[in-house]
């Protein structure tokens, strides 16, 4: 083979690897829950899951403060809604120079759009001593799909930002910004 095939041939697998990471792949399915609940299990083994209905009774219930909410998000992403009293970090940063005064066995919930960022982040604090980390089963996407609060500041909100066009087929169409 010569060199330009070879070229090409290289190019094209990273074009190829680059939109299927990315969502942009020819099958542009709607992702299932299961298959996507599965896959952040899988490869996230050591995170601890917390299901939507779980951490909706920690918040709501007798000591309801106690737990500390991290939206992994980004940040546009956080200021269209997220859970009430949530800390903004996002995914690809440093999580320790937010958490001052955190103590390592506080109760953590971290949550995205879905879970992949969150778990990351998770796996990040538990590396870091945290003992009490969870990850929200189904992230924001599930905990709207349930109708369960969100706020945008401190007005309460039913949008959700979608995140992608691929990811955001999770999110039901009335939890889309564009949508009314």
């Amino acid at each position: 083979m010569n060199k330009k095939k070879l070229r090409i041939l290289i190019v094209m697998s990273v074009l190829t690897a680059i939109a299927t990471m990315t969502g942009c792949s020819q099958n542009q399915e709607t992702p299932a829950w299961a298959e996507v609940l599965r896959d952040i299990r899988n490869k996230y083994p050591e995170v601890k899951q917390l299901r939507t209905d779980e951490l909706y009774s920690w918040i709501t219930g007798p000591g309801g403060g106690a737990v500390i909410l991290i939206d992994a998000r980004k940040k546009e992403e956080f200021q269209v809604s997220h859970i009430s009293g949530a800390r903004h970090i996002p995914y690809n940063k440093d999580p320790s120079k937010y958490l001052a005064n955190i103590k390592q066995d506080d109760p953590i919930v971290v949550y995205c759009s879905v879970g992949y960022r969150s778990s990351i982040v998770a796996e990040k604090l538990q590396k870091m001593g945290f003992t009490e980390v969870h990850n929200l089963e189904g992230s924001l996407f599930k905990w709207a799909n349930e109708g369960k609060p969100l706020v945008q500041g401190k007005k309460e909100i039913h949008k959700v930002h979608p995140y992608n066009s691929h990811w955001g087929r999770l999110l039901e169409a009335e939890y889309h910004p564009d949508t009314e």
